[in-house]
């Protein structure tokens, strides 16, 4: 649940459907199923905060547009 793959399940899902989800991981899976045995490398899973980490400007709209969505005014200040 708390993997890359489970994050972009969720992703997906929320914009495609859970059919097209479970079908679109295990498309990933496949992928990542091939490469570690074409390279012979390990796997390494990229983390549940992958696209947050990667983004943050992203994740910050999206949580604005939630609370928005709610009814709340969101202000970020710079830690």
């Amino acid at each position: 649940k708390n993997s890359y793959y489970g994050a972009f399940y969720r992703r997906i899902a929320t914009r495609r459907g859970k059919q097209r989800a479970l079908v679109a991981v295990m498309h990933k899976l496949t992928v990542a199923i091939w490469h570690v045995l074409h390279d012979r490398t390990g796997h390494k899973d990229l983390g549940a905060d992958y696209h947050t980490r990667k983004n943050p400007q992203r994740a910050m709209r999206r949580m604005i547009r939630e609370a928005n969505a709610l009814g709340l005014t969101i202000r970020f200040d710079p830690a």
